[in-house]
């Protein structure tokens, strides 16, 4: 048996324990479909849903781990449960809206005469 915070570490969900255990404290972590704590014991079949950016990841321990180990055995330590979306190929930006254009500062002298060009011409 180990905690839940670090078993999250050890299995990569979390890239530390103080993130593991900051998002148990926020309620972003349920175990069995209660919102766990960090020091709750984590054993074989439990199911853990992880609330992160948006998105919600089920997962299903299938092996308990206490020490950090290589990426490639950390996926071994847990099933992936979670629906992944579907993206549209149609969508470039996959489901979010284009990003904004950004200015740097105040406009330019060429900007300006830009600015103005475009708004005696939409007035016209």
């Amino acid at each position: 048996m180990v905690r839940l915070d670090k078993w999250l570490q050890v299995a990569r969900v979390f890239k530390t324990r103080s993130q593991a255990t900051r998002a148990c404290g926020l309620g972003r972590v349920r175990v069995g479909g209660a919102v766990a704590k960090a020091h709750r014991k984590v054993s074989v079949d439990d199911r853990i849903e992880v609330r992160r950016k948006g998105r919600t990841r089920v997962l299903r321990v299938k092996e308990i781990q206490s020490r950090p180990v290589p990426k490639a055995q950390a996926r071994t330590l847990y099933e992936d449960l979670s629906v992944e979306r579907v993206r549209n190929p149609a969508d470039p930006f996959g489901g979010m809206p284009p990003p904004a254009r950004t200015f740097k500062g105040r406009p330019t002298k060429r900007d300006r005469r830009r600015i103005d060009r475009w708004r005696r011409d939409s007035n016209s």
